[in-house]
Formats: structure tokens, C-alpha cells, sequence
């Protein structure tokens, strides 16, 4: 109904709303308590024809699962305006019972006319195979006519009845079972009998099962005893032989289930096959064996605790599990379906898994796949579940109790045999039907007393033809619409790839909507109430809407059946109507032009002017009369939709804001989501702006909302203002817009720039402005804050500007958005670290003329710290302070604070608080030493850092001081650097030590890391001084001052250490003696540690690790040492042995002549000239050599440099000789050696002496 014809109505009880039908004739009070229930939804089941031998026929009957037929619950009969919504699954009917009648009537002829006697058995292959009562087996073909009847009576009063039938997989043999224990085998090609069995079994029990195989020469069977056998068939010389082996014995628990694994001819390749696998289903558990190569069992399971009467089922069916094929054993006893997966791995190991099992809440008697994802079961009350595997959903009912199901129980009693059973296993055979029961190609058959049924999956079509037919459209579309989607279940007769599945299944739904639209045509009161017309469509309409645009249809929707309700106005209405909720969310977004224009007169003439608006911005206006549609939303005053027209019809973003401005100030909300929307680059009020228009639509709004003036301005108009309006209307919120706007801003430098323009056109417009009041300029001042404090702002704003942000944020006097104004500032201080909040804490201060409060700010601040001196000398020199003023600065400066002296100091003597390299003050070491007081107080860890880095103080009175406060590492420092390296040392074993005892009473009570790290600090402090201070000790000073003790202060807490940290302690110990063993003797090490006290009384165990420790130490640095000499005595002997061949080569002068005085020498001196040759081949008087002053005298003998050698170098002979004597002396002894050879001279003893040293060193150091 429209909402103008709702509002016309009076107040009252509108039967509509409250669902109440329209009746000619009110029912009385009388007639409706006597009404039955029966009738309030009566429920017709379709004729089933179940039994009813009397009206037999050739023909199938079908019937209505209870699934599918409404339940009679009054809640059916109430009208929803959705039907389609609906929580509950269709499936439809599944299944299609129907009753083989020919071969039923045969069944019941042959009873009556041959004395037959009642069907017993059943079997299907390519024939279906029915045993009776008297021994007969009755074949028939697919056509239901008899083919052979196999036995006589005299034979079955002799055998007793058919009690199992199998039929083998090429449909060649027959197997019959009978209560007395024979079995027999028959030709089904020509009827004849081929085998008679008697022998196969113990006597006296009746066979419950006889199952072929895949492999044509083996069958199992199962006897009332519980036994199962292995039949193996044999041909040899002509005559027909049958071998039989036991392979479970009832002794054991009776077996009242087998089932053999039948592979379809398609599978007969399988892994699996090869092992003929069999599967048992006990009283108690359920077996799997393979009958090939050889019996092995490969699997058991028990069933638990189950209700004796139970009957056990078991089921074989191949199904694809993760893309591959393998069988899976279905098996129940109870209400739970178990599922055991059979799989052959890689190494041909079979594997059994279990997988989700199902739970009934019935108690099972039958179970059957119908295919591989469906199970068909029937439980103790003859009801039929169809349950999809996968999902475990209950698919369909079907109640068979009138098929008068036979059971087997005559047989589990072995009555023909004298009923020698146990009682289990007559318990249950009361409700045992396996030979009544049989599937087969997707067929499972029953047996009845006097007819046969068959049930079989539909196909898709027939399950939808069968709900049209009960004109169940609703559910028709629901359940097409699940073939379509891919989600229905137990789906049969759809093929090939999706698309063309849809597309059937779409075909027939088109089909499937127009019988509906002519329904609901057909099917409309004719006479009533308006209301009862509407609610008619209501309930239809919208299916047809939802299931045209799940199909995607809008040309159906728009064009046939918009046609077809054009002819009933009410259906054209409603229709309308219920375009309304799919244009909103955006399902339709483009109908077509008579229907656009339908859907805007309807609602315009009915008064729906919202719904317009609504569904305006929700569609594409350029099928539409824009002129037309703008002057219908200026006459109604649909702002949104005429934003959204000007918007997507004409690309125009600034007309509806110089509209609205000249609106009334109510629409300023809709104005400023309309700005915020543009300059965020979305379309208003849904969707986005097209990304190639959103630059240029920022940059119009911008530019508009800047204009100096409006396009018609008075004289009188105020500057800027469009943000004039915008302020004026609501200034928090115009300013959140900015805000939201100016967080996209960080990369766009047109961006920026609009945004300082902004911000400078707020301030001007608002800042001392009487139109505005004091909390809206507040507004303007927490908005600029925020800006302020983010941190990549590149806002622009003067000081007094900031000082005025500062004291609106920080006035104790306003009360308003107290908290938003703290966090505003908290936000500041954030953004701008310690020197921001410096400067703050000066500004609040000066505001309060407390101007010796702002020397603690400039000693805060690090960037300004300098300038203290300045600021001192200002405030007390220049004019303006007051007397007081200046007195409290003056007693600030004079204040003996001793934190403040000690900042002072610091900044003024520690280099490394100077923050720019610069010549440091040079002042006497009473300021250093007060200054490492000072450090003690407040700084001590900063002590040990200072001492290093100064040098201008005393030593005996800075260890005075440190040891006033007890700072021993700083004392030890000293002491060091004084030279007592043995105060040094007792004064770190002594903090060693009260650590060692901090540790030990912490490790006691908790695990903690704190003194276990102290006391490593304090050992490294320990052995780094020992190590320092050894140089300068003898070895008895190290033994006895130093390191022994080091070392025997360590072992002494571990007597009073939990075990706990007994190998921390002798890390420490380890590192100890490694760094001793560098300058003690080993030997001594181990002596004073055996001689130790602490060791005396104990046991080796107890040091055995510290020991063996060292000795791995001693033998590492062993090798090292070796390795180390071998290398330097391989250089040596390298050396030497170049400096043997220089000394025994020869020398040959390059002239006869003296290079000085230029005389000739001659071979045989008479005189006692010496002469002197160089390696460089010049020849020298020793005189004329001397008297250039080339020779310099030492350690026993000359050393001679060539002379014109160093001339030509532009060096001076002396030079040269004090240079060259520094160097080795290899070339000047081979020099002298050769002299002394040629000329014979008296120095010739020494130059043998030298001679024979050096071939004595060579010998010592061979290569």
C-alpha cells in the first residue's frame, strides 16, 4: 500500500497488518471448538498404489515424501510479504517410489497357482532373481516377465526355503541358500542346476548370506552358526568341484553381516581389487580381511556399547576423496553410520581411516548407497532417510510400513533346523531384512510380502516438475535455484561444464517465472478489498523481482512480465512499489525508461516524495527529462537528489552549494556532508567521484569556498562569505570537515597551499570579530592547535597568535571542553619534546611575572642553555622589571642550590657536555674536585667517565672524596692511576666479594639476572687490572699479591651455593685462570690449588673440571707456541741463509782504478795499501776513502758506504753513515769480509772469526 492511502486511513485495527483473512460468514464460537485439526491444513498424499493388488497396473505410481508436504502447522497458512526468504532448505522429492507390478503380480499368481509360497529373497543384476518359501527361485528380465523358475517344490521340501540369493558380476550364475544349509548353483543362460553344495558348512544351520565375488571362482557364505566360509569353485576332468574354507568361526562371536567389495567393470584396474577384500559384521565388531594373495586380516573395529537387538549393516562403494578413487565401508548398528576409508599407499601397505561419521536418531535396520555421495537408509518403524554424505543433511522421508517388508528372522532362528542359535543372534534376526533389501545401479529394491518396489533417484527436472504440479512455485524456484548455484543435493541428469548447466537450469526457471506471473494474474481476487489485492502481489511480485536479478533477467523483469502486470493496476503498483528496496541496495541501477518515468509518477501522485529522493540518488538519471527531474526536487525540496543530479547529470559541483547558501541555515548539514564528500573525493551522498574529476572538483570547492564575494553580492555582504555561512551555522562542525580534508593533505603542495590560505581567511574572519562568540573562537583556536601539534605540519602562524592559542588552551577560567582542550595541548607537548615544553612553561611564567622560574626553563631547555647568562643580565640591567622582580631573579642567580651548581659545573667542565668544540676553560682542580663531589651525589655512575676524560685534579684528594661515597670501582681507578696496584686490586676483590654474597643469597630465594651480571662485571673490572698490573710485578709479587688471591676467593663460594648456579661459578673460575695462565707458571697454579685448604679435604670430582680445564688451556697454548717458534725459525733460517750467499759471493770491480784518486791497483801490493771494493763494483784506497771522511767507527771494526754512490744521491757521506748504521749490518760485514780477502790486510783473523759465527748460527737454525 502507498504511504498517502496510509495515512488517509482512520485508527483502527487494520486486518492487513495483523495477517487476518477476509471471511463472508464469521465463524461462531461452537463451530470452531469443534473443528478438527485435521482440517486446519489438510494434507493429501499422492496415490501410491502401495499393496493395492487389486488395482495393479503396468504403470509406476509415485509418491510425496513427508520431507517435502507441509507439516499442518497453522503458521503455513500466514501470508509473508518474502516468501522467497525463507531459512529452510528445498530439496523436493528425491526419490521415485515406484512398484514393479508385473513382477508382484507374478509373485502372487505363482503363490496361488503353483504353490510357490511367499517371496523370501531378493537380488538384482541385469535380472531381478526372487526366492520363496517353497524352494523355487523365481528370474525375471528387465521387462518383468518370468524368464526361468529354478527348483521344484519337492526339492524345496527337502532344502526348506530360499534364504539367500547372489547372482554373480557377469549375470551368468546363480547362488541359491536355503534354511536347511544346502546351496545350490544354477545356470541362468539355460536354467540348469550345476552345482548341488551340502558339505560346505557345519549341519543343522540354516545359511543367513551367499555373496559371489568379483573373482568368478570364489563366493562367501554365512550360516546361522556365525561361521563364514570361502567357496572356491573348481572344474577338473569335466566334473564341477567346490572346495570350502573356513574363515571365521562362530565359536569366536557370530557373524550375521558379510559383504564382499564389488568393483564396477570401470574400477577393475584398481590397487585395491587385487585383494579380494571382504568385510565381516560381528555381534561386537566389524572385520575387514583380504581373501588374495593370502587371508590377512587388515582391519578391526569395535562397535562399543550398542543396544543388543541392533541389527549390523555394512556397504561397499567407491567414492573420490581428495582426487582419487577408493572404496569406503559404510557400516551402522544402532543410530550411527561410521565411515572407514580403504586406501593403498605407495609401498602397497593398505591403510584403513576413519572418517566424520553420521548419527541418526533411529535405530537402523538397512543400509544402502544409492550413489556415491547418498545414502539410503530405513529404520526399525519402515521409514526410508535419503542423508547426503557430505553434508549429513536429511534429504527426504518416505514411509514404507505399507509395503509389509519381509524379514529374515525365520532364518536367524534357524527354525527349520530345530532353532539351535544363540540367543544374540535370534535377537537379532527379529528385525534382520538383508535378503529383503538390494541395491544395484543406482536402483535399491524391496521386497515385500506380496509386491516388489524400487526406488530411484529423479532427475533434475522431474524433482521441479513434480513441486509445479502440486503448484508449489516457490519452492519450484528455490530448489532450481540450488541447481543452478551448484549447492543442491543428490543432483542427477546435469552434464557437462558449468556454464551450460546454468544455462539449462536458467532456461527452465525463465519458464518456471512466466506459469508464475500467469498465476498470479489468474489467481487475483476479483472482488474484496483493495488490501486484499495488494497483499496478493505483495506476496508474489517480489519473487519475481528476486529471481529475475538473480538470474541476471532485468530485460525479462523490465520487458514481458512488467508488460503483464501493466494490466492490472494494483500489480502495477506493487510492483512499482517493490522496485523501491533493490534500487536502494544498489541491485537495479538502471531500469528502463518507461519504467523510470512510471516509477516517478506513481510515487510523485501518491505523495512518496522521499522514496523519490531515495531511490534518485541510487540510479542512473540519463534516461530521465533532467530539466524535469531538477524542477520536481527544487518544487519538493530533495536536496539530496538535486545535489546528486547536478552531480552525475551534469558534472556541475559548486551550483547546489551557492544554492543552499541562500537556503535556510537548516540544510547547512547537508551542505557541509556535501563538501566533506567532494573534497574527500566521494559522490554525495553514495558512491565515489570519478577519479580523473576529483582534483578538479577540490580545486572548485576551494576556490569557491574562498570567493572574497558571492556572484550577486550586495554592498553590504561581508567578505568571504560562504565561510561566513558555513561558521555561522555550525563552527565545530565546518571546522571537523577541514580537519578530515587536511589529513590527505601531506603530499600535495597545491593542497598546502589552500590550506594555509584557509586557515589565514579563518583567523582573519573570526579573530577579534563580535559576531562570533568566545567559544567559537575557542572552536577555531583547538582546531589550529591540532593542526599545530601533527608532525609533518607546515602551518604558518605569528607569535601572538600562538601565545593567544596557548593561553585559551591553558585558562583555568573557562570550563567549556575542559578535556578536549588538555588534550589538545597534551598533543602539543608530544609533538615538540622537551624544548616546546620549555617554552610553554616560559609563557605561562612570564603571563605571571615569574621571572626566576624561567632560569629553570633555559637550564632545562639543551637547544637554550647557554643563553641563561643573557637572560640574567637583561632582566636585572634593563628597564621595565620592578624592583621585586628583579630582587627574586637576583636571589635566584645567588641561591646555592646544589643541583644547580652541579648543572652548571657540568656545563662548564665536562667536555662532554660542551655541545660545540671549542678551547675549554682553564681553571684551578678545586672546581674539578667539586664537581666529582657533586657527580658522587648526583650522578655517581657518570663518576668513573669524568675522571677519565679530565686530568685537573689531585689524586689524593679526589680518592677522599670518592671514598667518602663509598664509590669503590672510582677509588680502584685512582689507586691505579697512582701506581698502587695492589690497593687497587683489594679494593675490587672487596667489592667482588660483597657482590659474590648479594648473589648467593639471591640465587637462594629467586632466579634472578641482576647481581649474577654485577658480579661478572666486577671479576672482568678484576682480571682487566691484574692483567694491566703484572708488567710491573716479578713473578712472586703475581703469585702472592695478586692472582692467587683472585683465584681463592672464587672456589669458597661454592661450599655455600646451591647447585643452582654451581656452573655459573665455575665459568667465572675458568675465565680466571685463563687469564692467569698468561703470565704464571702452570705448575704453580696447580700446586697452590692442591695446597688450598678448601681442597684439601675434598675430592677430586670437586676440582677435576677446573683442572682439566686448565690442562686443555696449557695444551692449546702449548700448540700455539710450538706453531709460533717453528714459524719464526723457518724466517730466520731463510734470513741467514741469504745473508751465507751474500758473504761467499765474489766481487768484481768494474774499473782497475781508485774512483777517487783515479791510480791504477795492482795485483800484488808491495806496500801496505788497503783496498776496498762495494757491491755496486767501485773500487776504493782504504786511505783516499778516509780522507772523504766516509767512514764511521764502530763496534770494532769500519763501516764503509760507497762514496760516489751517495754522491750521486745528493746525500752527504756522514748522513748516510749514521743512517746505515741503524739498519743490519749484513751487507757492510759482506763489504769488510770481501776488503779483507783482496787485500790481505791485518784485520783478516776477525773477518774469519765473524765468518765462522755466522756458518755456526746457520747450523743451529737449519731450514
Amino acid at each position: 500500500m502507498s504511504l498517502h492511502k496510509l495515512s488517509q486511513l482512520p485508527f483502527q485495527i487494520d486486518d492487513k497488518e495483523f495477517d487476518i483473512p477476509q471471511v463472508d460468514t464469521p465463524p461462531t464460537l461452537e463451530s470452531i471448538l469443534n473443528e478438527p485439526e485435521d482440517e486446519d491444513e489438510p494434507f493429501v498424499l499422492e496415490d501410491t498404489c502401495l499393496l493395492n493388488t487389486e488395482n495393479m497396473d503396468t504403470h509406476s505410481c509415485e509418491t510425496s515424501s513427508l520431507a517435502s508436504s507441509d507439516s499442518g502447522d497453522r503458521t503455513h497458512l500466514k501470508r509473508r510479504k518474502r516468501p522467497m526468504e525463507t531459512n529452510s532448505t528445498v530439496h523436493g522429492s528425491v526419490l521415485r517410489h515406484s512398484i514393479l507390478k508385473g513382477i508382484s503380480a507374478q509373485i502372487v499368481s505363482a503363490a496361488d497357482k503353483v504353490d510357490a509360497g511367499l517371496p523370501t529373497a531378493i537380488t538384482v543384476s541385469n535380472v531381478i532373481a526372487v526366492g520363496t518359501s517353497h524352494g523355487l527361485a523365481l528370474v525375471f528380465d528387465h521387462n518383468q516377465a518370468l524368464r526361468l523358475c529354478l527348483g521344484t517344490t519337492a526339492t524345496g521340501a527337502e532344502y526348506g526355503a530360499v534364504s539367500a540369493l547372489s547372482i554373480n558380476h557377469d549375470c551368468t550364475r546363480l547362488l541359491c541358500g536355503f534354511a536347511k544349509g544346502q546351496i545350490t548353483m544354477w545356470d541362468l543362460a539355460n536354467g540348469k542346476l550345476l552345482r548341488t553344495i551340502t558339505d560346505a558348512h557345519p549341519p543343522g544351520t540354516a545359511i543367513l548370506h551367499v555373496k559371489f565375488t568379483d573373482n568368478p571362482t570364489l563366493a562367501i557364505c554365512n550360516d546361522s552358526g556365525g561361521s563364514v566360509f570361502e567357496l572356491s569353485f573348481r572344474r577338473v576332468m569335466g566334473m564341477r568341484t567346490c572346495e570350502s574354507r573356513c574363515l571365521f568361526s562362530g565359536s569366536k562371536g557370530e557373524v550375521c553381516c558379510v559383504e564382499p567389495l564389488h568393483a564396477a567393470l570401470e574400477l577393475k584396474d584398481h590397487p585395491i581389487t587385487q585383494y579380494c577384500l571382504l568385510a565381516m559384521a560381528s555381534l561386537t565388531k566389524i572385520l575387514v580381511i583380504g581373501l588374495k594373495p593370502s587371508l590377512k586380516v587388515w582391519m578391526t573395529f569395535p562397535y562399543g556399547k550398542t543396544d543388543p537387538a541392533s541389527v549390523p549393516q555394512l556397504a561397499w562403494q567407491f567414492v573420490a576423496v581428495q582426487k582419487a578413487v577408493n572404496p569406503i565401508l559404510a557400516f551402522c548398528r544402532g543410530d550411527t553410520v561410521h565411515f572407514l576409508l580403504v586406501k593403498k599407499d605407495e609401498s602397497g601397505t593398505i591403510h584403513v581411516i576413519k572418517q566424520r561419521q553420521l548419527s541418526l536418531n533411529s535405530d537402523l535396520i538397512s543400509l544402502a548407497w544409492i550413489n556415491s555421495r547418498t545414502l539410503v537408509v530405513m529404520d526399525s518403524s519402515e521409514k526410508v532417510h535419503v542423508v547426503d554424505r557430505p553434508s549429513q543433511e536429511e534429504l527426504e522421508v518416505l514411509d514404507l510400513s505399507e509395503v509389509q517388508l519381509v524379514y529374515n528372522s525365520s532364518h536367524f532362528k534357524s527354525l527349520a533346523t530345530g532353532g539351535n542359535v544363540s540367543q544374540a543372534l535370534a535377537l537379532v534376526g527379529e528385525k534382520a531384512c538383508y535378503q529383503s533389501v538390494c541395491s544395484n545401479g543406482g536402483q535399491i529394491v524391496y521386497l515385500g510380502t506380496k509386491s516388489v518396489h524400487i526406488m530411484t533417484l529423479r532427475n533434475w527436472r522431474e524433482r521441479v516438475d513434480h513441486l509445479l504440479k502440486q503448484e508449489k512455485f516457490l519452492e519450484a524456484l528455490s530448489l532450481a535455484w540450488s541447481f543452478h548455484e551448484g549447492t543442491a543435493k543428490a543432483v542427477l541428469g546435469l552434464f557437462g561444464d558449468p556454464a551450460k548447466r546454468k544455462g539449462l537450469v536458467a532456461d527452465k526457471m525463465v519458464e518456471i517465472l512466466f506459469q508464475y506471473v500467469d498465476r498470479s494474474i489468474k489467481k487475483c481476487p476479483e472482488q474484496g478489498k483493495i488490501q486484499v489485492m495488494e497483499q496478493h502481489f505483495q506476496d508474489m511480485v517480489p519473487v519475481m523481482v528476486d529471481y529475475c536479478l538473480l538470474l541476471q533477467r532485468t530485460d525479462l523483469l523490465f520487458g514481458q512480465i512488467y508488460s503483464r502486470l501493466l494490466e492490472n493496476s494494483v500489480a502495477k503498483g506493487v510492483f512499482l512499489e517493490s522496485l523501491e528496496p533493490y534500487i536502494l541496495s544498489e541491485r537495479i541501477g538502471c531500469p528502463t525508461a518507461p519504467v523510470m518515468r512510471d516509477l516517478l509518477a506513481y510515487f510523485q501522485e501518491n505523495g512518496m516524495m522521499e522514496s523519490v529522493e531515495n531511490c534518485l540518488v541510487h540510479m542512473d538519471i540519463t534516461n530521465l527529462d533532467i530539466q524535469q527531474v531538477v524542477q520536481m526536487c527544487w518544487e519538493n525540496q530533495l536536496y539530496d537528489a538535486m545535489i546528486y543530479v547536478f552531480n552525475s547529470g551534469m558534472n556541475d559541483y559548486i551550483t547546489p552549494m551557492e544554492v543552499q547558501c541562500n537556503e535556510q541555515v537548516v540544510m547547512g548539514n547537508k551542505l557541509l556532508v556535501y563538501i566533506s564528500c567532494c573534497l574527500a573525493g566521494r559522490a554525495y551522498p553514495i558512491g565515489d567521484i570519478p577519479e580523473d574529476l576529483v582534483p578538479l572538483v577540490k580545486n572548485q570547492v576551494f576556490e569557491f569556498l574562498i570567493r572574497l564575494h558571492s556572484a550577486e553580492a550586495s554592498q553590504d555582504e561581508e567578505v568571504y562569505p560562504y565561510i561566513h555561512t558555513l561558521l555561522h551555522f555550525d563552527t565545530r562542525e565546518f571546522l571537523n570537515v577541514l580537519a578530515l580534508t587536511f589529513e590527505d593533505f601531506k603530499n600535495d603542495k597545491q593542497a598546502l597551499e589552500y590550506q594555509q590560505r584557509i586557515v589565514d581567511i579563518l583567523l582573519k574572519v573570526m579573530v577579534d570579530n563580535p559576531d562570533f562568540t568566545p567559544s567559537q573562537v575557542g572552536c577555531l583556536f583547538t582546531f589550529l592547535a591540532r593542526q599545530l601539534a601533527k608532525p609533518d605540519n607546515s602551518l604558518f602562524v605569528n607569535r601572538k597568535l600562538f601565545d593567544q592559542v596557548l593561553e585559551y588552551l591553558s585558562s583555568p577560567d573557562d570550563d567549556s571542553r575542559h578535556t578536549e582542550r588538555q588534550q589538545v595541548l597534551l598533543e602539543l607537548l608530544q609533538v615538540g619534546g622537551v624544548h616546546f615544553y620549555v617554552i610553554i612553561c616560559e609563557f605561562m611564567y612570564e603571563k605571571k611575572h615569574l621571572y626566576d622560574k624561567i632560569i629553570d626553563c633555559y637550564l632545562k631547555d639543551p637547544l637554550r642553555k647557554e643563553e641563561i647568562f643573557n637572560y640574567i643580565h637583561n632582566i636585572l640591567s634593563m628597564p621595565g622589571y620592578s624592583a621585586e622582580e628583579k630582587r627574586s631573579v637576583w636571589d635566584k642567580t645567588l641561591l646555592h642550590d646544589d643541583h644547580l651548581v652541579f648543572l652548571f659545573l657540568q656545563s662548564l667542565l665536562d667536555p662532554r657536555e660542551i655541545l660545540h668544540p671549542q678551547p675549554l676553560l682553564r681553571s684551578g682542580p678545586d672546581l674539578h674536585e667539586q664537581l666529582v663531589g657533586l657527580l658522587c651525589r648526583f650522578s655517581p655512575q657518570q663518576v668513573i667517565d669524568f675522571l677519565k676524560t679530565s686530568q685537573d685534579y689531585r689524586l689524593e684528594e679526589t680518592i677522599q672524596i670518592v671514598q667518602q661515597h663509598q664509590l669503590h670501582e672510582a677509588k680502584a681507578f685512582l689507586l691505579e692511576k697512582k701506581g698502587d696496584i695492589q690497593g687497587a686490586f683489594q679494593v675490587l676483590l672487596q667489592v667482588r666479594e660483597n657482590r659474590n654474597y648479594s648473589l648467593i643469597v639471591q640465587y637462594t630465594g629467586q632466579e634472578e639476572e641482576g647481581p649474577l651480571q654485577r658480579v661478572q662485571g666486577a671479576l672482568g673490572d678484576i682480571i682487566a687490572l691484574c692483567v694491566r698490573g703484572s708488567h710491573g710485578l716479578n713473578q712472586q709479587q703475581r703469585e702472592v699479591c695478586m692472582s692467587f688471591q683472585l683465584i681463592f676467593s672464587t672456589p669458597h663460594i661454592t661450599r655455600h651455593s646451591a647447585s643452582l648456579f654451581l656452573s655459573v661459578l665455575k665459568e667465572f673460575t675458568m675465565q680466571v685462570l685463563n687469564s692467569m695462565s698468561s703470565f704464571i707458571a702452570l705448575p704453580a697454579i696447580i700446586h697452590r690449588i692442591l695446597q688450598d685448604p678448601v681442597y684439601g679435604t675434598g675430592k677430586l670430582a670437586e676440582i677435576q673440571g677446573l683442572i682439566l680445564g686448565m690442562l686443555d688451556t696449557f695444551n692449546y697454548e702449548q700448540t700455539l707456541l710450538e706453531t709460533t717458534t717453528s714459524l719464526l725459525n723457518h724466517d730466520l733460517h731463510w734470513s741467514l741463509s741469504h745473508l751465507r750467499a751474500a758473504v761467499s759471493r765474489g766481487l768484481h770491480p768494474r774499473q782497475d782504478h781508485c774512483n777517487i784518486c783515479l791510480q791504477q791497483y795492482r795485483r800484488r801490493q808491495e806496500g801496505e795499501d788497503e783496498i776496498i771494493i762495494f757491491s755496486c763494483g767501485h773500487l776504493y784506497h782504504c786511505q783516499c776513502l778516509q780522507r772523504k771522511e766516509q767512514g764511521v767507527a764502530g763496534l770494532g771494526h769500519h763501516s764503509w758506504s760507497c762514496y760516489k754512490c751517495t754522491s750521486s744521491q745528493g746525500r752527504r757521506s756522514t748522513d748516510q753513515n749514521t743512517m746505515e748504521t741503524g739498519r743490519g749490518r749484513s751487507a757492510s760485514l759482506a763489504q769488510v769480509s770481501q776488503m779483507y780477502k783482496l787485500a790481505n790486510v791485518v784485520h783478516d783473523n776477525h773477518a774469519h772469526t765473524l765468518y765462522r759465527q755466522l756458518v755456526l748460527m746457520t747450523e743451529m737454525f737449519p731450514r
